[in-house]
């Protein structure tokens, strides 16, 4: 297999999740040759069910504000479509048909128009900090400003709107629970801490905020941040969805614009870009997640064997013992004959042996070239 026509995310695994849209992000991510286990950390209260967004739309159309601020297509398609399964749907047009109404990107002025309405002013960085320095500016006070939110918290935009006098009425589209199942989140956990994935994708801080109070939950987060500050990618789709993590210390990479899109390409430039390439017996050898690039050719290694091949690659070309590899082996006790079974298995998923030496009563090696020798004895 030629990795260059699997993709640049062959042999990596990725974390998603996301509940909502995370099978567009999983094919997104398996289009360009990357393994996805998917792990929902939140679900999603859906829109007709929910009380609490009810009793909000009922108190705008009661009490219309002087400013709406939408910050979701889906969120606000949602509402308008929640309003009208109601009853209150003509309602709530006719209240939006007669106030500001400010749309936080192209996107939710879309959804805006095809509503019938129509925005009176758009950020051109789809930015909330935008939208807030505007209505602080035109000012707030005594004015009642409606906030459309879809899950995601805007840390200091209410209560910044409140410290000027505004009278803010929180709208929440789509509210986020606890998974149902938890199981999945508790596999993702476990396959972060073994390095197991290779990265791990938040489309929502409350997703993010989920999976550290899991990690919590079972004692270990502790190990998970350690994991996601040094192993593992953490790979957000924007600023805010960042925050739970960037709390606890853990660096996070995220693309410009906060969109599926360019957080897969963020993956794409970032995973690769973490992988050396070793010049090995002859051979360019490249180690991913769950496979090997051997001269440009892929091929897929079983978790044994990516064990033992991590623990060679992190002195290539030293000798590292058999009980030193017998540790790092999934599930292999104390008989040292599973290290040569495991290594027998992996020169021939390789299919060059000659990459890794056995370096007699002493252990294994990987045949580093000698011209490379000074280059990685320090590593």
């Amino acid at each position: 297999m030629n990795a260059e026509q699997h993709g640049p995310l062959a042999g990596f695994t990725i974390g998603v999740t996301a509940a909502r849209r995370a099978e567009e992000l999983g094919v997104l991510i398996q289009r360009r040759g990357g393994s996805v286990v998917h792990a929902p950390a939140l679900r999603i209260v859906q829109l007709a069910d929910d009380a609490e967004l009810l009793t909000a739309t009922k108190e705008l159309i009661d009490q219309v504000p002087d400013v709406v601020v939408a910050t979701t297509a889906i969120g606000f398609r949602g509402w308008v479509e929640a309003a009208d399964g109601w009853g209150h749907g003509e309602d709530l047009l006719a209240c939006l048909r007669g106030v500001e109404l400010l749309a936080r990107g192209p996107k939710v002025k879309g959804a805006i128009r095809a509503a019938g309405l129509t925005e009176s002013w758009s950020p051109s960085s789809e930015s909330m900090a935008e939208v807030l320095d505007r209505l602080l500016e035109e000012g707030v006070e005594g004015r009642r400003v409606a906030l459309q939110l879809h899950g995601e918290p805007l840390p200091g935009f209410v209560e910044s709107l409140r410290a000027g006098g505004a009278d803010v009425v929180v709208v929440p589209v789509y509210r986020w629970m606890p998974p149902q199942d938890i199981a999945p989140v508790d596999r993702l956990i476990d396959a972060t801490l073994a390095r197991t994935v290779d990265a791990v994708t938040f489309t929502s801080a409350p997703a993010a905020a989920s999976l550290l109070s899991r990690a919590e939950q079972r004692g270990q987060l502790p190990e998970l941040i350690a994991a996601l500050h040094h192993d593992v990618l953490a790979a957000c789709v924007g600023p805010v969805t960042a925050l739970p993590l960037q709390a606890h210390g853990i660096d996070t990479v995220q693309p410009e614009r906060f969109r599926l899109g360019p957080l897969v390409q963020v993956l794409c430039a970032e995973l690769p870009g973490r992988v050396r390439a070793l010049p090995v017996a002859g051979h360019r050898v490249e180690i991913r997640g769950h496979a090997v690039i051997v001269d440009g050719d892929l091929r897929p290694v079983p978790p044994a064997g990516m064990a033992l091949l991590h623990a060679l690659s992190r002195r290539p070309g030293w000798v590292v013992s058999r009980a030193e590899l017998l540790r790092v082996l999934p599930g292999a006790g104390r008989d040292e004959h599973a290290v040569e079974t495991a290594m027998a298995r992996l020169r021939t998923a390789l299919g060059a042996p000659k990459l890794i030496h056995t370096v007699v009563k002493r252990g294994y090696r990987l045949a580093l070239d000698p011209s490379a020798d000074t280059k990685y004895a320090d590593t």
